[in-house]
């Protein structure tokens, strides 16, 4: 199913139209591997990077920090005895504090990236406390201070040769359709197209793609039960107990149209990566071969089957 370059060849409505291939990496939050403490049980990176190998993938994102090595080469090092390769990161930035400036993190962040060779990074609009289940509301100096500092922290990309999106993520500062919207019409920063998130924020993401294909630069894959989702974005279910209650289901099996999504951006030109992401909360160390690995390869098989 996978080649040397991470892409796996679907057919029919599919295909990206470059190649006929999906470019497909995975991500150690979908073996709930994730940087908000306490989250959950932390597999180790050897089961988690074992496993990722064992399924086929050639690429992943980086994981929260001290998943990895922090220098370039040794995680480079540590990647290539995997089989795998770096192609992105998720990194939360506080963007909208006039009294903070993103600058000099993001300089340093784009120098690690582009010493590790890491393509692309996925910002989040950070509330700049820990977790995802409060945020507070932006105003116009927030707002205006958000804006501009994507203008800047786009510019501080180009000057170190990678790619950056902005990823619209429940709990910061960018999750509902209104606050997407307004980064769209405000800004230039590409978008992150996380399928999940933006379900559950209440932007439909096969719209989106509609509106604004040529605004996706990179793509998390998620499947959404809508009912947790709608109990989350009414209050009634915290963001993280609903990960922990099932939010997120193997792709095919929820209330996202994947194939859909893949097809709108196949047919726009989309040559960029789709991370397979299905952020679980675990409870304790799963027997080898009954953990999060059996949700990976069931989305693997569906997109594999796509026609």
């Amino acid at each position: 199913m996978n080649d040397p370059t991470g892409e796996v060849n679907v057919s029919g409505t599919t295909e990206t139209g470059q190649g006929g291939a999906l470019r497909i990496a995975g991500a150690p939050i979908s073996w709930g591997v994730c940087e908000v403490p306490d989250w959950g049980h932390q597999l180790d990176r050897e089961r988690v990077l074992g496993e990722m190998r064992a399924l086929g993938f050639t690429a992943t994102e980086l994981g929260p920090d001290g998943f990895l090595p922090p220098s370039p080469g040794h995680r480079r090092s540590l990647l290539d005895s995997y089989g795998l390769r770096a192609i992105g990161g998720f990194v939360p930035v506080v963007l909208h504090d006039p009294a903070y400036d993103p600058v000099p993190e993001a300089k340093a962040m784009f120098r690690s990236f582009s010493e590790g060779d890491v393509d692309t990074v996925v910002l989040a609009a950070a509330t700049g406390a820990d977790g995802y289940d409060e945020r507070p509301a932006l105003d116009a100096e927030g707002w205006a201070t958000l804006l501009g500092n994507l203008g800047r922290l786009l510019s501080e990309a180009e000057a170190f040769g990678r790619a950056v999106t902005l990823h619209p993520h429940v709990g910061t500062m960018i999750e509902t359709r209104d606050e997407v919207d307004r980064v769209l019409d405000g800004s230039a920063m590409p978008l992150c197209l996380d399928t999940g998130h933006l379900l559950i924020g209440g932007t439909d993401p096969l719209d989106l793609v509609s509106r604004a294909a040529a605004r996706v630069a990179h793509v998390h894959l998620k499947d959404v039960d809508a009912t947790l989702a709608e109990q989350v974005r009414t209050g009634k279910l915290t963001y993280t107990d609903a990960v922990r209650a099932g939010v997120y289901r193997p792709l095919g099996r929820g209330d996202v149209d994947v194939a859909g999504i893949v097809a709108g951006l196949g047919a726009a030109g989309y040559q960029g990566w789709y991370v397979m992401e299905q952020d679980v909360v675990l409870s304790g160390e799963p027997p080898r071969g009954e953990g999060p690995e059996i949700a990976v390869r069931e989305s693997l098989a569906y997109l594999a089957a796509l026609s």
